[in-house]
């Protein structure tokens, strides 16, 4: 099976394998911190994709077909069966990889999956509050909506600065979902998150220093 990689926008590479008819594919955006967190999850456990960029406004077949939401990511396996949101897939790249991405231990693989809901939950926010700029006309944006999910993220960012996750040798696809959450909120938000959160902007330098072959995986 080849293996090439791709050039992302900020320049890293995140390999991407050739096209192959009983590759499992991933619907995927290159912006998309959901799919970020699961590229990271797949090269990690050394499980091989075929990358397939979608633009969810488009609103394509091959994205429908296999996803009514129109959402991503989704990995299309090779029997055509389709798992979706991202929390189901990493799920199922545990599986697969027999527990390179989740602990054995029930309390640090607990701990693991609460990470990355967190982590997660920062995203939603996040992207409520971009869908609300992008979609409504300047006069119809509602201030107090924003603030609202602005108000939700600061408090979460807050609670991870103040002890950010360990870094060990082995990581998880919870340390992998907050890696990818920190480079969309430098992508949307760049200059607003990061003040008085020193400790997490070093915990994502530590994090590119330590695993540089998913440091193209992040969103950009």
């Amino acid at each position: 099976m080849l293996a090439i990689a791709l050039e992302s926008p900020s320049g890293q590479q995140c390999p991407q394998t050739t096209w192959n008819p009983i590759m499992p594919k991933l619907l995927y955006a290159s912006t998309s911190p959901y799919s970020s967190k699961v590229r990271m999850a797949a090269l990690y456990a050394g499980i091989a994709v075929d990358l397939v960029p979608v633009k969810t406004e488009d609103k394509p077949a091959e994205l429908i077909s296999v996803n009514p939401l129109g959402k991503i990511p989704v990995l299309v396996l090779d029997d055509g069966r389709s798992v979706h949101d991202s929390r189901a897939i990493t799920q199922h790249l545990n599986r697969l990889s027999k527990n390179a991405l989740f602990p054995r231990n029930p309390d640090k693989r607990l701990e693991a999956e609460v990470l990355e809901a967190l982590a997660d939950g920062i995203c939603d926010c996040a992207l409520s509050m971009v869908y609300e700029r992008r979609t409504r006309p300047d006069t119809m944006v509602y201030q107090p909506w924003l603030d609202r999910q602005w108000a939700k993220i600061t408090a979460a960012l807050d609670f991870l600065n103040a002890t950010p996750p360990k870094l060990p040798k082995k990581i998880t696809a919870g340390q992998m979902a907050l890696r990818a959450t920190l480079g969309y909120l430098a992508l949307r938000f760049g200059g607003q998150w990061e003040k008085g959160r020193g400790r997490l902007v070093r915990w994502a330098a530590r994090f590119d220093e330590k695993f540089p072959e998913l440091k193209g995986c992040v969103p950009g």
